[in-house]
This record gives structure tokens, C-alpha cells and sequence, in this order.
């Protein structure tokens, strides 16, 4: 048997998954990061944890499986994006925590760039708007804030990187600086046209070209790791940020193929082929990821406040004790009897992008209970999700496509039948849970088997890929307009 060692950074863990070259998951050890809060918006992650524990992970999968490092043909990474980490070259240390995706302390930076004109050039070149939540405007602060950091930074000494970066750092002891283009699409650095980092750009936030990594397609050879770790070399050969991975693992190949990502957030990717699509409904343009040099794009709408949501339940209002309780809890009344719940805890991401949103609890009354309020909680993710579906259908028809046909689904929420099931209602279309739902890891490890010989092409991998359960609209398109429009009048509260 042929067997991938598949790394997932996450942002609320690190995970460590071996797959056959079936696409089937032998074993799995994840572990915990934990979450830095300096202050409001403010969110950070000590890089030495992330890389600590992924090694462990890595280590513990192994042996689980009961496999040697020699047995592994090929490792593929996947990251938690946007995630901005800086280090010294020399010594490999950190200069700082690492600024999560979730941190809004960019933002003063990006109203400067909005309000210089600057937000049609940026989108032009790299498929982006201008917002916090991408990696350039994190590593100017860090350049700005830092002691020392400017100047080090101009000397050649330091090198960013996003968690992918900074993990193959680690695993190769220093050898490979490198990323690839479905994480250096999400930086505001990289012209998406041509896969390169761009003068221009680099030069608006104040960037040296010297921090940046070398940029290659996300199925290629990285490098290998030190023999020291694992307890031999094993090549890197997949490396994509975590929705493009996620996107890959469900074969989504082909343009108007759909998948939504319910984790922390929520990350929804149509894949456009080879066109470069610009959204007219407020969702970004990326790089997905790439088996070669040709540039491939996907439309993407975020939600920054998916399962997290579910946490808030647990940890802020202490309504339940586990996560997995929440489905129990909201299946215990018939709906939310009134309630809607916009958990903008950290702005509202696509298709709205309202930074200065705050969460909202709306349609309260006596009668409301805190059941009531963990259906609206859960029902939440899925009129977020059903709002970026809908933006990428009208983008689809706009573009000359077919409106989105299906949406395959994955991430730890897609397990609850419930929301799964309000999904498919809200949407009018199918929702498919496939029959392998750890999509992100089985992505990097499907590029790492590509550029190492395990698998021959992309129709060898879609013939992989099987479903689980369609859960098939059971409300009319009338009842779901009325429930969309409610909640877009529940949005509205939350922005005045």
C-alpha cells in the first residue's frame, strides 16, 4: 500500500491524517491550539505552539497507523489562511506572535488604502477587496510595531510567511522558504494573473521583496524533511491554504462545482476554471489551488463567524457543555419561534463586508428560551452560507454559467443533520455530505500523491470521491425567499 501524510493547521487545532492512496483515513491525532486575545478584535497564536503541535500530530498519526516514515510516500500541507507569521532568518525565532486571519488590527491600514483610491487596483491584480482579514496589511503592522522589525526587514534578515510557510520552514530545519499560490493569493501581494508578487503592490504597504517566499504550484516538490523529525526524509509535495484544499479534496475541478466549508468559519468556493471572474455580488476572486504553472480561479464569499458561533454558546453564555450538544438543544423546540441571531462578533464577511457590524439577537419574547436561541444560533450559519450561494449563483448566470446546481459540503458543523437539512431548505437545491468529510486534509494529501506518482490526473481523483447523504429541499422556494428576507432585515439591524 501507498500511504500520505496529510498536516491540517488548523485554527483551533493542529491535526495529523494518514490516508491510502484510496483516499480513506488510516488514523488521526489532533491536538489543541490554543487562542491569544490580547484585546477586542485583536487575535494571536504562538508560532512555536502551531509547529510543536504539528510535529507531535505528525508523529502520533504514524504511530497510530503503525506505519514508518519510510512508508509514507508523500506529505501535503494545510493551513489555516491568512495567518501572518515573521521570523528571523538566522535563528528560526519568531518576532512576534503570529496575527490570526480573525485579527482586525489592520484595519485603520486598509481605510488608509480604501481612501486613497487604491481598492480597484488591488482587486484588478489580485481578485481581492481591501480588509483585514488578508496577510499584507498584518505583516505591515507588524513591520510598524515591532521593535526592530523595520530595520531587520530592510537588512535581509527576517522572512514571512503564512502557517503553510513556516511549517515547511520547520520541516526541512531551515532549507526551503517557499509557499504556494492558493495561500499567496490571499496575501494583497501576489498578482494572481501571472503568479508573482507584485512591485507595485508590495510597494503600497511598504513590503521588502526580501520577507517573501518563493511561490510555487500547489502539487510540486517542496522539499524534504529533516531526517531528524520523523525519523527519515519524506518529501513535501502538497501545499494549499485550507479552502482550496478543501475544495480540491471534493474534486471539485471543473467550473460551477460548489463546496462549502463549515468550520470556525464558513468558506464557500465555486471553482471558475481559467477565467478570472470579478464578483458583481460582493464575494473575491482567488487562486485555486494549482497542479502547474497555469493559473486557476475560484469565486469565494467568507463567513468569519460559522461553528464558532456554537463556541459562544458553550463558552460565552455557558448554554451548553459540549459542542456536540447544540443539535439536541435546537431539535428540542419545532424552530426558533421568532428568534434570529446575526453573530457578527468580528464584522460580517461576504457578500456584506461590513467590518463595523456587531452581533445582534433579534425577535425576542417571553416565550423565547435558551433552546430557541441555539436553533437561531445554528440556523445562522446556514443563512450565512445560503447568502454566499446565492451571491455566487447570481455571479454564475452573470458570467454566462449555469446557476449552481448542488452544494457539497464538509468541515466538523456538515456532521449535524439539522443544519445540513435547513441548508438544503434555504438553498432549494441538494446538499451532499460526501463519504469522507476531513475534504481539507484529503486535498493536500491528493496534491502531495500528484506530484509524487501516486495518482495520474485529476479524473483519477474525481473517480474517488463518493457521497454520503443528500439531504434534498422540503419547503417551497416561497417559504424559503420569506426566511431569507428576514434575515436580510435581521442583517440590516446590524449594521445601522
Amino acid at each position: 500500500m501507498t500511504y500520505l501524510l496529510a498536516l491540517d493547521q488548523g485554527t483551533s487545532s493542529s491535526r495529523s491524517i494518514v490516508f491510502d492512496a484510496s483516499g480513506q483515513a488510516l488514523s488521526m491525532a489532533q491536538q489543541e491550539l490554543p487562542q491569544i486575545y490580547p484585546q477586542p478584535g485583536w487575535v494571536e497564536h504562538d508560532p512555536m505552539v502551531i509547529w510543536q503541535t504539528q510535529l507531535a500530530t505528525a508523529r502520533e498519526a504514524l504511530a497510530k497507523a503503525g506505519l514508518t516514515a519510510r512508508q509514507v510516500r508523500a506529505i501535503g500541507i494545510t493551513n489555516q489562511r491568512e495567518t501572518t507569521v515573521v521570523w528571523n532568518r538566522r535563528t528560526g525565532v519568531p518576532i512576534h506572535h503570529a496575527i490570526v486571519w480573525q485579527d482586525r488590527r489592520a484595519e485603520p491600514t486598509c481605510a488608509d488604502l480604501r481612501g486613497r483610491g487604491l481598492a480597484a487596483m488591488v482587486q484588478a491584480k489580485t481578485g481581492l477587496v481591501i480588509d483585514a482579514y488578508f496577510s499584507g496589511t498584518k505583516l505591515r503592522w507588524l513591520l510598524d510595531h515591532v521593535p526592530g522589525a523595520r530595520a531587520q526587514a530592510d537588512a535581509g534578515e527576517l522572512a514571512f510567511g503564512t502557517v503553510d510557510s513556516w511549517l515547511i520552514w520547520q520541516l526541512t530545519a531551515g532549507a526551503v522558504h517557499a509557499t504556494d499560490v492558493s495561500n499567496a493569493s490571499r496575501t494583497l501581494l501576489f498578482n494572481v494573473h501571472n503568479n508573482q508578487w507584485d512591485a507595485e503592490l508590495l510597494q503600497m504597504l511598504d513590503i521588502p521583496p526580501s520577507l517573501m517566499p518563493t511561490v510555487r504550484p500547489s502539487s510540486a516538490l517542496f522539499g524534504e524533511t529533516s531526517t531528524a523529525l520523523l525519523g527519515d526524509a519524506i518529501m513535501i509535495g502538497g501545499v494549499a491554504g485550507d479552502q482550496q484544499s478543501a475544495l480540491f479534496g471534493q474534486a471539485c475541478f471543473k467550473p460551477g462545482l460548489v463546496k462549502n466549508t463549515y468550520g470556525t468559519g464558513c468558506f464557500m468556493l465555486m471553482h471558475t476554471g481559467a477565467t478570472f471572474q470579478s464578483s458583481r455580488n460582493g464575494l473575491i476572486t482567488t487562486s485555486a489551488a494549482q497542479t502547474g504553472p497555469q493559473p486557476e480561479f475560484a469565486l469565494e464569499g467568507s463567513v468569519f463567524v460559522g461553528g464558532a458561533v456554537v463556541q459562544w454558546l458553550r463558552d460565552g453564555l455557558h448554554a451548553i457543555q459540549a459542542s456536540s450538544e447544540v443539535e439536541a438543544l435546537a431539535q428540542s423546540v419545532p424552530d426558533a419561534g421568532g428568534v434570529m441571531m446575526v453573530p457578527a462578533f468580528t464584522g460580517l464577511g461576504a457578500p456584506y463586508w461590513q467590518a463595523d457590524a456587531r452581533g445582534t439577537i433579534t425577535g425576542l419574547t417571553r416565550g423565547t428560551t435558551v433552546a430557541h436561541i441555539a436553533r437561531a444560533a445554528l440556523e445562522s450559519i446556514a443563512y450565512q452560507s445560503a447568502a454566499l450561494l446565492l451571491a455566487m449563483s447570481r455571479d454564475a448566470v452573470q458570467g454566462g454559467g449555469a446557476p449552481v446546481a448542488e452544494l457539497r459540503v464538509d468541515g466538523g458543523a456538515c456532521v449535524n443533520d439539522l443544519l445540513m437539512q435547513f441548508q438544503a431548505d434555504l438553498l432549494g437545491i441538494p446538499v451532499v455530505r460526501p463519504a469522507v468529510t476531513e475534504t481539507t486534509a484529503l486535498g493536500a494529501a491528493y496534491l502531495a500523491g500528484l506530484a509524487t506518482g501516486v495518482y495520474r490526473s485529476t479524473e483519477e481523483l474525481a473517480g474517488l470521491w463518493r457521497a454520503e447523504r443528500r439531504f434534498l429541499p422540503e419547503v417551497t422556494p416561497a417559504r424559503a425567499a420569506e426566511l431569507m428576507a428576514r434575515w436580510e432585515h435581521a442583517v440590516r439591524q446590524a449594521v445601522a
